[in-house]
């Protein structure tokens, strides 16, 4: 950091829950117009680190530093007012609002009417617009934010951070939801916030985006900072063994699982929204896994949807074991042996405010009722089995499942499909904000499950996951099926080829 001028320093920052030291003694700084990586394991502490920063959590002990003024932060509010903002990993927004009101919020421009002040909505909306003019991005404000894509969201996300003008602007996984173009974009941004001064931190487990954007690299393991360094000094082999504290050499397990005859086939599934997906039909064997390829809205997360009967079908027939299946709810896909992994682990996972043990077995409940009780040694015995089946790292089944880090959220959910005995598991987005060695153990669950004869459909943004775990994989182009691929002797050419193909 020679050429630049610290702005932000964090010094011997330390912060505990119950059971759990999550930053021990972490120093960490920042210089203007740099984009300053943040890496780790899930777990690692990155994220408590900008918690505390953020003012979401008070440090234990230690002190923060803006341009070499110590500084209290005591809220959320705190930090904007002192310039600093953020980009949460899981996004919450009002969905039943309007683009402008969230991002807006708590700062409505006010317009006097006598002695009565009302929100001027007209300023609201040009504020908006010239916000997103500058920004090139192409979002109407007043749509309704339930409305949008997730990929839509996280750019209302970053254009919100924006507006409040920072000189600190924290991204954690800001491109995890993001098309390749959309990521382009976010990186232009980047550079033109990095040339008005700006310090962006940036939290990610894409390494190849890391060593495109970054100035410097500050690695964290286990709650300490492992070193920081220039990022054009490192590599993706060093930055993954400094992460894990081992060299991964492989990053997909071995696998052995052999597809056999045909468990599950889809004909002419076609959807009643026009835009959404149309006669697709593809077959599953057992132990197979299906990769479904393709870009931000081809609509692969609504067809597998629909196959687990939480969306409506126009048309189309499911065969399950040479039997004609009708699925209407999810109660009923789960009764056919299925389980799907849902693509945003917050919005549709996680029961947030449940302990790890009840968001196990809260599929399962019915196996646990003796007499209208629930038999709870059995349910704890369960709970715990997975736990350690699954390697889940929790300092207790009692903890909080938000008190985890992604992968073992991940974990858990996996654990709670598993408790239902599935022959079909649907996979949407497996790793999604999940870090390398993480990956790899989730990878590991996936290839056992396979080999088990378990069929797994599983969609990936992931261009080496799709190659690396799948035995076949489906491409998707705006809601129709455009090709199938050899998931051993596909390359990510071929497969972009198949994702573009009736695009205008």
């Amino acid at each position: 950091m020679s050429d630049k001028v610290v702005l932000l320093e964090m010094n011997n920052i330390s912060k505990e829950f119950p059971g759990v030291k999550a930053l021990d003694d972490v120093t960490f700084k920042v210089g203007t117009g740099s984009v300053h990586a943040l890496m780790g394991e899930n777990g690692a502490g990155k994220s408590t680190l900008m918690k505390c920063l953020f003012g979401i959590y008070r440090q234990d002990a230690g002190e923060i530093l803006l341009n070499g003024k110590k500084t209290e932060i005591r809220d959320s509010k705190n930090a904007l007012d002192n310039g600093i903002s953020m980009i949460h990993q899981e996004l919450h927004p009002i969905p039943f609002r309007s683009v402008m009101e969230n991002i807006w919020l708590g700062r409505f421009p006010l317009r006097n009417y006598g002695f009565v002040k009302f929100v001027d909505h007209q300023k609201m909306y040009r504020d908006t617009k010239e916000l997103f003019n500058g920004l090139d991005m192409n979002i109407e404000p007043d749509v309704i934010v339930g409305s949008l894509s997730v990929s839509k969201v996280q750019s209302m996300e970053i254009a919100k951070a924006v507006s409040y003008d920072s000189k600190v602007i924290i991204m954690d996984e800001p491109t995890s939801s993001l098309t390749e173009n959309e990521v382009e974009h976010l990186f232009k941004i980047i550079r033109s916030l990095k040339e008005r001064g700006v310090a962006v931190i940036y939290i990610s487990h894409k390494i190849e985006e890391i060593l495109r954007i970054a100035d410097e690299v500050t690695i964290m393991r286990d709650g300490k900072v492992v070193g920081t360094w220039p990022a054009g000094e490192l590599t993706n082999d060093l930055i993954i063994s400094r992460m894990v504290g081992r060299d991964l050499t492989h990053r997909f397990p071995e696998r052995s699982n052999v597809p056999g005859e045909v468990l599950l086939k889809v004909e002419g599934l076609t959807s009643p929204h026009p835009k959404s997906f149309r006669d697709v039909s593809f077959e599953l064997r057992q132990g197979e896994i299906l990769g479904v390829g393709g870009l931000v809205g081809a609509q692969r997360t609504e067809l597998i949807e629909a196959i687990f009967g939480i969306r409506t079908i126009a048309a189309g027939n499911i065969h399950l074991k040479g039997q004609r299946i009708r699925i209407k709810s999810s109660k009923e896909a789960i009764r056919h042996k299925m389980a799907l992994l849902t693509e945003d682990r917050r919005l549709s996972g996680i029961f947030s405010v449940l302990s790890v043990l009840e968001n196990t077995l809260i599929a399962n409940l019915f196996r646990y009722v003796r007499c209208f009780l629930l038999d709870e040694k059995r349910r704890k015995n369960d709970g715990e089995a997975m736990i350690n089946l699954l390697k889940i790292k929790t300092p207790s089944a009692k903890t909080l499942i938000k008190d985890l880090s992604g992968g073992n959220q991940q974990k858990v959910l996996l654990g709670r499909w598993l408790l239902t005995e599935p022959e079909i598991l649907l996979l949407d987005e497996p790793t999604r904000g999940i870090d390398v060695g993480a990956k790899y153990e989730i990878y590991t669950i996936i290839a056992d499950l396979a080999k088990q004869g378990k069929s797994i459909i599983m969609i990936s943004s992931e261009m080496p996951e799709l190659l690396g775990m799948s035995d076949r994989i489906m491409v998707m182009c705006e809601g129709r099926l455009s090709g199938f691929v050899d998931g051993k002797t596909a390359t990510q050419e071929e497969i972009m080829r198949l994702a573009t193909q009736f695009m205008a």
